[in-house]
């Protein structure tokens, strides 16, 4: 099995959003290849986010049905469920690295997965959260996955 990647809502925004074409398809190519692998992992906290942002924040904005089409997409990468244990992991990351509640949500889910990389436009490129790596997608292909 392939290594699982977390993708952050930021990925998933630019994915949608035409204003940097190249750096959208640079995104298109890493959530391609975790299509194909089967090893792309978000949380409902992710697709809540996007669902508000591509409705309300992008220009033009996509139509309502095309985001819950996309949200029902992305289903099958198994949401990861923020319970009560990722919040307890979340604050303790939030302190351990100074990172944003948001952010420290995101890396829980993650490490909550099993997921070794984080795509992210929004977290530092190459920072390491515990067994978390994060990646910023316009900055490096898919090679870094494991083979």
């Amino acid at each position: 099995m392939s290594e699982l990647v977390f993708v952050d809502t930021s990925v998933l925004i630019l994915s949608e959003d035409g204003a940097d074409v190249v750096a959208r398809d640079k995104v298109m190519a890493w959530l391609r290849e975790l299509w194909v692998r089967r090893s792309g992992r978000l949380s409902t906290q992710v697709l809540n986010d996007f669902y508000t942002s591509v409705t309300t924040r992008i220009n033009p904005a996509m139509p309502n049905g095309d985001a819950r089409a996309e949200v029902r997409r992305y289903q099958r990468w198994q949401p990861w469920g923020v319970d009560h244990a990722t919040v307890e992991s979340a604050w303790s990351i939030e302190s351990r690295f100074e990172l944003a509640y948001a952010d420290a949500l995101i890396v829980a889910a993650a490490k909550a997965q099993g997921c070794t990389l984080l795509l992210s436009l929004e977290l530092a490129h190459e920072a390491v959260y515990d067994s978390v790596t994060v990646l910023n997608p316009t900055l490096c292909g898919t090679e870094r996955l494991s083979a």
